[in-house]
């Protein structure tokens, strides 16, 4: 840190909370990239005497991490909402072995899905494992509250749940830097059987502990310096937390409001407390009904969703026009226009899907850049459910058909993604006799959270040389016979192996090889961008049907096509920008006119 412990630094709520966990100690930090909680483990690499790794999947980050908490350091996993689901198995079981070193987990919730497939609300996972979870409301908060999150986890043994959403981990705000602290437990291997081996007579013990300590921190919440209560004007109550209370501050500022810092467990007779000493409590938060169905559990009447939206990010114009029906054009939204995503200019997945869509074959995709292959023009992907489900989901398809199915459905999947949970599906084909195809999309990183490492990029988190895993060898050693590497640049190539493999009687396998040109190495790479020889455009648009950006129709008149030559009924032509190419060639393989080549004088 270059900047004095006086002095205020301007982070966003993802920098904070590597701050935090720098400040508070953290040794061990493992992790799963996922929008919108990737950058916290990005910046906490750049810490000195912080061990930091991108782990295959988020089950394997948790443990990591409770593995390093098991003998006595602080450790920290970090995850995206659907992330949670993935490290469900060991979080529930952890809440009963509980902690020797503080174990926190940060749970990245993404309301509006910015980037996410569902809007899941995790704090029932704090409720249904019976851990404290916390929420902050800004970057300040946020990291203060990690830090606070470690003591709880020492404090009561148990790990904690530290909850943002996207607008808090993007969102910039001033922190001030503050001590680095540590934890007072002794850094050592400890047997205790009891404790971390839940079987069924230990577990049982535990689930007992786990009881009382969740009763101990329910007096605790009532103490908990977060959960205040800030008075006002009496006759509007609100009761909110994390952003939402930013939003409430903003439409309300003159009403009293009961900010929950802990969101659970809830601080009963506090709640109870302001709830009397308001005209009308209203219950303000993101998603579910968390906090408005255990209130009312509690006997106490509030209006929650049945005023404010349950679906989407809040705002401080919704909450206003939701309580008293009225349009702000303070809190006016404003018009943006629409950018539809699109895949990069020289993008390997262009190829792939434009090769997929002459297959006319139903595509079970997966989560990654390569997802926007269901957008046209390329239209090519039928389904995506999860990380994996693409290549179990192939597998049910073919034994719910049988023979009639053959040659009519194929598997999609990262590379990162094949990593984190395509290999047991794939593993499931072959033990189970499938005729299965499953095509992994190989560009050598995890792009679409933003180009980090993974056990097949041959890097670590720090940049550092690392052990590259060989899909090819990988998957003959699962047991399939058929597998077959494409540059997916090259479409005749890969239309042809595409067709030969999807027919097969037996699992194959076609990775699909090409780097990001994202990648920093690509980045810094000579590229030689394409252009169009207009005289040979004949206006048949099959470049255009790549989808890519960096190529556009351009319309003409009949008058200015006459003296550009054209034939009458031609009625434009493709141009491609030679700022936006990246050179890939995909382009002038589709022209059969030799109106695309490569920038003259390059």
């Amino acid at each position: 840190m270059t900047a004095k412990s006086t002095d205020k630094l301007w982070l966003s709520g993802n920098e904070a909370l590597a701050l935090g966990a720098y400040e508070a100690g953290v040794k061990v930090a493992s992790g799963y990239p996922g929008t919108p909680s990737t950058e916290i483990m990005e910046n906490l690499s750049k810490y000195e005497g912080v061990y930091t790794e991108w782990a295959p999947n988020e089950k394997v980050g948790l443990e990591v991490a409770l593995g390093a908490s098991f003998v006595g350091v602080r450790a920290l996993a970090t995850m995206k909402h659907v992330g949670m689901n993935v490290a469900a198995d060991p979080l529930f079981t952890s809440s009963y072995t509980g902690i020797r070193g503080g174990l926190v987990i940060i749970n990245a919730d993404d309301p509006e899905m910015h980037s996410s497939q569902n809007e899941q609300d995790n704090r029932n996972y704090a409720f249904a494992a019976k851990l404290p979870m916390l929420e902050p409301c800004d970057p300040e908060e946020a990291k203060e509250f990690l830090k606070t999150a470690f003591w709880i986890s020492e404090g009561y043994d148990t790990p904690v749940i530290v909850r943002t959403t996207t607008r808090i981990a993007h969102v910039k705000g001033q922190v001030a830097p503050g001590e680095k602290t540590g934890s007072s437990v002794k850094a050592e291997i400890v047997k205790d059987a009891a404790k971390f081996v839940m079987l069924p007579a230990n577990a049982r013990n535990r689930r007992k502990f786990v009881t009382e300590r969740m009763q101990r921190l329910k007096d605790f919440a009532e103490s908990f310096p977060e959960n205040r209560i800030e008075w006002g004007d009496g006759t509007r109550g609100f009761i909110t937390s994390g952003i939402s209370y930013m939003y409430v501050k903003e439409a309300f500022p003159d009403a009293s409001v009961l900010k929950l810092g802990m969101v659970w467990p809830l601080p009963e007779k506090m709640i109870r407390s302001f709830a009397e000493q308001v005209d009308e409590l209203f219950i303000v938060e993101e998603l579910d009904p968390f906090l408005e169905l255990h209130i009312k559990a509690m006997g106490i009447r509030c209006h929650g969703k049945d005023l404010i939206p349950a679906e989407g990010e809040l705002n401080p114009g919704i909450i206003k026009k939701a309580i008293t029906g009225e349009d702000s054009a303070k809190f006016a939204p404003v018009a943006l226009p629409p950018r539809p995503p699109n895949m990069c200019p020289g993008c390997p997945h262009r190829g792939l899907f434009y090769a997929l869509s002459k297959q006319k074959v139903f595509v079970a995709g997966d989560i990654g850049c390569y997802t926007l292959g269901f957008l046209p023009p390329l239209s090519s992907m039928d389904s995506c459910v999860c990380m994996g489900a693409g290549v179990s989901g192939v597998h049910g398809m073919a034994k719910a058909l049988g023979e009639e199915g053959m040659g009519k459905e194929v598997a999609v999947i990262g590379d990162s993604t094949f990593v984190h949970s395509g290999i047991t599906g794939l593993i499931n084909i072959v033990y189970n006799n499938s005729y299965s195809t499953v095509i992994i999309v190989d560009n050598r990183i995890t792009a679409m959270t933003g180009q980090q490492p993974n056990p097949a990029s041959g890097t670590t988190i720090k940049g550092e040389p690392a052990q590259m895993l060989n899909f090819e060898e990988l998957c003959r050693a699962i047991g399939v016979k058929n597998v077959v590497t494409v540059n997916p640049h090259e479409i005749d190539a890969t239309k042809k192996v595409l067709k030969e493999e999807i027919n097969r009687e037996e699992p194959s396998v076609v990775i699909s090889r090409a780097p990001c040109v994202l990648i920093p190495s690509e980045k810094k790479r000579e590229k030689v961008p394409y252009r169009t020889a207009i005289e040979n455009c004949t206006g048949c648009k099959a470049c255009l049907g790549l989808g890519c950006p960096a190529i556009h129709w351009v319309p003409v008149t009949q008058e200015e096509g006459a003296k550009l030559g054209f034939k009458e009924k031609q009625k434009g032509y493709s141009e491609i920008s030679v700022e936006l190419c990246n050179g890939c060639g995909q382009c002038a393989e589709l022209c059969k006119f030799d109106a695309i080549g490569k920038e003259e004088g390059r």
